[in-house]
């Protein structure tokens, strides 16, 4: 009796560990709708920040078009509210800041990314930057607007990129390590004076 109590104690754990690593070892949620492409050839990861917060949630993703008219969704949208600061992903130069349509837009140059050079795109924004302005990743550019956005569930910021004509996934400015990026863990204080002191 007590072998098969053992038995079965053993066979919960062995489970436990399996379901346990392929939860760690599953990749991330998706950003990007189902049969988008992950990656572009030709967009290097030059981002160092996300527009918006620290790492938004996706309410949108990047659905491109199968035709130059057709429908689809030409950028992602991030979740934020009015007010928040918008930064630049990557260095560049004000090429846009100003209205569209009635929305406050603001479009950058990316600095190093061929010719004709990438643009980031972020609306709507109320500008701190004027055209032709040098910005570096992480500048303020503007605030995202009470009004104008797309968006009807929740405030979002619509982020998008081009070249030339051609749209792209601006998420694949980021590198992994900014897309993917996890919060943080804190080990609690005891545990990490003790393994401190067994460094010692």
């Amino acid at each position: 009796m007590r072998a098969n109590r053992c038995a079965r104690v053993c066979a919960r754990l062995i489970l436990l560990l399996i379901v346990t690593a392929a939860a760690l070892l599953a990749p991330p949620p998706p950003l990007f709708a189902a049969d988008a492409p992950l990656a572009d050839a030709g967009v290097p990861a030059v981002g160092r920040t996300w527009p918006v917060g620290l790492r938004p949630r996706v309410l949108r993703g990047w659905e491109p078009p199968a035709t130059a008219y057709g429908p689809g969704h030409r950028g992602v949208d991030l979740a934020t509210s009015a007010g928040t600061p918008v930064r630049a992903v990557a260095a560049g130069r004000v090429s846009f800041a100003g209205r569209v349509a009635g929305k406050g837009v603001v479009s950058v140059d990316l600095a190093g990314t061929g010719d004709p050079p990438l643009r980031a795109t972020y609306e709507p924004v109320t500008a701190t930057v004027e055209e032709g302005d040098e910005v570096e990743p992480g500048e303020v550019i503007g605030t995202v607007d009470a009004s104008g956005s797309h968006c009807t569930a929740a405030p979002c910021i619509h982020w998008g990129l081009r070249r030339g004509k051609i749209y792209l996934n601006p998420l694949t400015l980021l590198p992994p390590w900014l897309l993917h990026r996890r919060p943080s863990r804190l080990l609690p204080l005891a545990q990490a004076l003790a393994d401190e002191r067994g460094r010692r």
